[in-house]
Parts: C-alpha cells; sequence; structure tokens
C-alpha cells in the first residue's frame, strides 16, 4: 500500500478501481467508497475485470489487425499488470504509448515505472481540457498526428459530467484525428425502461459515486452512441463488455446486473 497521511485525502476513482481490481495502490477512504460500491453492486469487481479483460482484446485488435502503433490513454489510471504498453508491446516492441491522467499521483507512479522505457510516457493532464493535450511537447515527443492514433477512453467519460460535455471531448478528438484513427472506450450503462431492476441498481449506484467521488454518469444505449457520433463503430456495437469480440481463453462471465451496465466498443474514424 502507498505509504502517506491519508486523513486529508479525498477519495480518487483510479484507486477505487484499483481496490476492486485487487490492487495494493488504495487508503482506506476508496476502499470505504468500495465497499459501499460493492454493497449496491455486489459483482463490481468482476466487473472491473472484464474491463481490463476488453482493454486486453481492444488494444490486441487495434495493434494485430487496425494497424495501429500510437496510443493515447485518456484518464489512464493506475499502472496494473495487463497494460496498454504491454500489450502493444506484444505485438510491436516499438509501438508508442502516451498515459494520461488528472491525478498527479497517478502519474508519478506511472513516470516511476516506465523510466527506463523509451516508448512510453506519462502525461498530467485532464481529458476535458484537451487543448492542453494535444499541445502538450512530450504528447508530441511520442504521437505523430499525422498518422492513425488509437484513443483510449476506458471507463473514463462516464466520469465525465453532463456540464463537461462528453460528447464535445470526442467530437474534439475525432477533429484532431487522421483517418484511420481508432477510438476505444467503455462506460457504465442504465437501461432506463428496458430493464427496470437493472436500471434501478445502476441509479442507486450512480447517487454513491457522484456523492462520494463528486462524479458518476450512467448513460443509456443512445447517450453513449453519441460519444461515438462520426465514428463507424466497428461490429458487434456496443455491446457488453465481455460480449465485445470474446476470447476462448477469458473466464465465463457473469451475467449478474453489472453485466448489463458496463459497455463498451471500438469505433474508426472514416
Amino acid at each position: 500500500m502507498i505509504s502517506a497521511k491519508t486523513c486529508f485525502l479525498a477519495p480518487s476513482a483510479a484507486r477505487v478501481y484499483d481496490f476492486l481490481l485487487g490492487g495494493k495502490d488504495h487508503y482506506a477512504v476508496d476502499r470505504e467508497v468500495a465497499q459501499q460500491f460493492l454493497a449496491v453492486a455486489p459483482d463490481a469487481g468482476r466487473a472491473a475485470l472484464a474491463n481490463r479483460a476488453f482493454v486486453r482484446r481492444a488494444v490486441r485488435h487495434l495493434v494485430a489487425d487496425a494497424g495501429i502503433r500510437q496510443f493515447i490513454d485518456l484518464g489512464a489510471g493506475l499502472p496494473a499488470r495487463g497494460n496498454v504498453h504491454e500489450i502493444a508491446h506484444s505485438f510491436d516492441p516499438g509501438a508508442r504509448v502516451v498515459y494520461v491522467d488528472n491525478d498527479p499521483m497517478v502519474v508519478a507512479h506511472s513516470r516511476a515505472l516506465l523510466a527506463d522505457d523509451a516508448t512510453t510516457t506519462a502525461v498530467h493532464a485532464d481529458v476535458v481540457r484537451l487543448e492542453e493535450i494535444v499541445g502538450d511537447p512530450e504528447v508530441h515527443r511520442f504521437i505523430d498526428f499525422d498518422e492513425p492514433v488509437g484513443i483510449l477512453l476506458f471507463a473514463v467519460l462516464h466520469h465525465v459530467r453532463d456540464e463537461d460535455d462528453p460528447a464535445g471531448v470526442t467530437a474534439t478528438l475525432r477533429r484532431a484525428l487522421p483517418s484511420g484513427s481508432h477510438l476505444a472506450l467503455s462506460h457504465f450503462h442504465n437501461p432506463a425502461q428496458a430493464d427496470p431492476e437493472v436500471a434501478s441498481q445502476a441509479e442507486t449506484s450512480e447517487k454513491l459515486l457522484s456523492d462520494a467521488l463528486g462524479t458518476g454518469r450512467w448513460r443509456s444505449r443512445a447517450e453513449i452512441l453519441d460519444l461515438l457520433a462520426g465514428f463507424d463503430v466497428l461490429q458487434p456495437g456496443v455491446v457488453p463488455l465481455a460480449d465485445w469480440r470474446p476470447d476462448p481463453a477469458d473466464p465465463s462471465p457473469s451475467l449478474d446486473l453489472m453485466h448489463h451496465q458496463f459497455l463498451g466498443a471500438v469505433a474508426r474514424k472514416p
């Protein structure tokens, strides 16, 4: 566990997620939020693991099938086994990855781990201020915006408030990217009237995370599709994470309520 005085710390989405993944980089305030979340959604830990498996499959597709060799991982969170650069490097050791997060502790931890990796870096910036990211000299040292880029938004945009215009974030990215670039995302989903039981759990979870973290938005499928406007969504579309091009080697997916509340997609800029 990270050693520090924690009495003044607010819980962090990145550290709560780390706890759900079984990591060690979290504080008591983060564990308290995670336990409250698990009380509402007992399969939240399995959902976090399903997201990691989706990350692996999506990045594998982008490198092996789409030919992407440079990535920006926005809202990257704390490093975990099977991170983006490890997946990409298993196919091409020269693939370049920029991790971006708005938590300075996350960035410092990432930089320390990546100090000896010449193809990977970490940058402190916020996804809602994309001009800072696109104009950052360190980003440009690794990313050539004249060549296709893989933009990764795994479990990020549901922490962007409506007033911060998450669809505007992805639209700005689309305009900045060359043709052939791809965007991969995962996002909390509220099925509303389609499944009242799932919707009820989603609404309770949304209130809990909003109260504890200040962010957390379960959006409808239509709202998630709006985030991908102008991109060509690849098959099988916007689906539960375990249903996106499943790998036979993956564990059998949990079909509990969180299965329907966490959707993923990969899309291409034409």
